[in-house]
């Protein structure tokens, strides 16, 4: 159930708290912070998400009371929410990324799910642009790095070039 994780914090500075994480989530698309912050984030995020997707005066308005930033609830109506238009639930991902180098907390990235359609729209950009999709193997394999040594070795062996300049002037001495 959300709301049921106290953060350590008094009640203000908690929902403070979250209402400046939701706000960066929906501007940046992505923020790193603590597992359980994230956990709670993932549940105020969903509920603003279905907010969104109502689309009406007073969603709106419930959102601008949360949202800290009057873009960012523009954003979130006009982009963000029509994106999920047909998923129920399921709008944030996270991945825990390990602990924190100061105070060992656990960390994590929450990021907003990308949809189907949205994975194809990307993709048909990319093929637009020229740009391989992220993800494919490019067709051609480097090369290695011993195959690249050994010619640069056969490019710099003196007996070699003076071979070929003998031969070089032999053809040129025929004609």
């Amino acid at each position: 159930m959300p709301g049921t994780r106290k953060l350590g914090r008094p009640t203000a500075h908690r929902n403070a708290m979250l209402r400046g994480l939701v706000t960066y989530l929906f501007k940046y698309g992505k923020v790193e912070t603590t597992v359980t912050r994230a956990k709670e984030l993932r549940a105020m995020a969903d509920k603003m998400v279905t907010l969104g997707k109502q689309n009406t005066l007073a969603s709106r308005r419930a959102a601008l009371a949360y949202i800290t930033d009057r873009k960012v609830v523009e954003k979130l109506f006009d982009e963000i929410a029509p994106r999920y238009e047909d998923i129920n639930g399921g709008y944030t991902a996270i991945y825990k990324l390990g602990p924190r180098r100061g105070d060992a907390a656990e960390m994590a990235l929450i990021t907003l799910v990308k949809t189907e359609a949205q994975i194809e729209e990307e993709a048909k950009a990319d093929k637009k642009a020229g740009r391989k999709t992220a993800g494919r193997k490019a067709e051609k394999k480097p090369e290695k790095k011993a195959e690249k040594k050994a010619e640069k070795k056969a490019e710099d062996k003196p007996e070699e070039k003076a071979e070929e300049k003998a031969e070089e002037a032999a053809e040129e001495k025929a004609e």
